[in-house]
């Protein structure tokens, strides 16, 4: 009798398993559960060009409808898991089914943070996470309206951009006294501040809200003790991960589904688990809990060779990316505090890289409009070679011949 791989989520991680998974020849059945109305579907763009309205819905999604059935994949959308009974080896759909399960991929992901003030549930306090997310945001962007852009991260800054450029009006609430605080350098922080401002976004620090007001939609906030107009609020303060379903089946979780380098569950060795919603092993062996398309998709691909018994440990150096405006940043690696920050060429000429140096070797690298720079910078993170800062800092030196 043939093997059959449930997997739970329907998002990157989900659909590169099942790449994997055909590529590799496994000649089971699949079953793909998502509790979306849409198969699998990129993400970052949603904040991009899909709100932009430069991206169709239809180049979202990341497989034709057909690659499915030929991987003998069936989805089931609209769905949701609601159990995992480990000693069976079954999952309680919520139509009432039980899916039996030979091996089980856990690729949930994350859902977004929701800010606990009064007013949050008033219509036209949005967030940002699915195409449903989008199409209920789209049509407030209009030329003239006052947006309130709470939270200064990726998500934020990235809607900021595309409303600025829609003609709105753009206020960003942060808690911290920087933009993308908990991910960048202060150099990155205060670069983006500086375009962001010369768009005419404006910036509220260390300013975090107390309240949403209005009479039957939203119509303004209090932060900082004052009062703000808004006709529309994006909130962006983070992400959870989703790991209820895997606790209450007695799976290790902390701050995400605890796996080891295969990405297997170190609870169960039948059960994997990919994507936002693990804690694992890094590049440098820490512990830690990513989101990032990278991740999910080279996470999704060890799992699926594990479960084809062919086990092979996660090593890989993680990488993030955001188009703001005319801005690409590209980052690899991770940053610390304490970290010697070494900058290469003059970001006012909105080209240009931060290298974090760790112990004499490059442990991350935020690349601005900076190709070269950021993908010599991943191979020796990965590498861990060791390099001078001056050397680095030099740009009459070519990143080809820089090592």
């Amino acid at each position: 009798m043939s093997e059959q791989i449930v997997i739970i989520g329907a998002g990157q991680a989900a659909v590169q398993a099942v790449t994997t998974l055909k590529a590799e020849g496994f000649a089971g059945s699949i079953i793909m559960v998502g509790d979306e109305a849409y198969p699998p579907y990129q993400r970052p763009p949603l904040s991009k060009a899909y709100l932009l309205g430069k991206l169709e819905r239809e180049r979202l999604f990341l497989k034709a409808d057909s690659f499915y059935p030929e991987a003998h994949c069936q989805m089931l959308l609209g769905v949701s898991a609601r159990a995992i009974d480990r000693k069976a080896m079954t999952v309680l759909l919520s139509d009432g089914s039980r899916k039996p399960y030979d091996k089980l991929l856990i690729a949930t992901g994350t859902r977004v943070r929701q800010i606990q003030v009064p007013g949050a549930e008033l219509p036209g306090v949005h967030y940002l996470r699915s195409i449903a997310d989008v199409d209920r945001l789209s049509p407030e962007i209009v030329a003239g309206k006052k947006l309130a852009v709470v939270g200064g991260g990726y998500i934020g800054l990235e809607v900021a951009a595309v409303a600025q450029k829609r003609g709105l009006e753009v206020t960003v609430f942060e808690a911290l006294d920087r933009l993308m605080a908990r991910a960048v350098s202060p150099q990155l922080s205060a670069f983006y501040e500086q375009a962001h401002r010369a768009e005419g976004v404006q910036f509220c620090f260390k300013t975090g809200v107390e309240a949403f007001e209005g009479h039957g939609k939203v119509e303004r906030l209090r932060a900082g003790g004052k009062l703000y107009p808004a006709d529309l609020v994006l909130v962006g303060i983070g992400a959870i991960p989703n790991v209820e379903l895997a606790k209450e089946a007695g799976l290790t979780c902390q701050d995400g589904i605890v796996v080891d380098r295969f990405c297997t569950s170190v609870s169960d060795p039948a059960i994997f688990a990919a994507g936002d919603c693990t804690r694992h092993h890094g590049h440098n062996g820490e512990e830690i809990r990513l989101e990032c398309v990278q991740n999910a998709i080279d996470q999704a691909k060890h799992a699926a060779l594990a479960m084809l018994g062919k086990p092979t440990p996660y090593r890989e150096v993680p990488w993030f990316w955001s188009d703001q405006y005319d801005l690409k940043l590209q980052i690899a690696g991770l940053s610390r505090p304490g970290d010697q920050l070494v900058v290469r060429g003059d970001p006012a000429t909105r080209k240009f890289a931060v290298f974090h140096l760790r112990e004499g070797k490059v442990a991350c690298v935020e690349a601005v409009n900076a190709a070269p720079e950021y993908i010599v910078g991943r191979k020796l993170i990965a590498d861990g070679t060791p390099i001078a800062a001056a050397r680095l800092a030099d740009t009459a030196i070519p990143m080809k011949n820089i090592v």
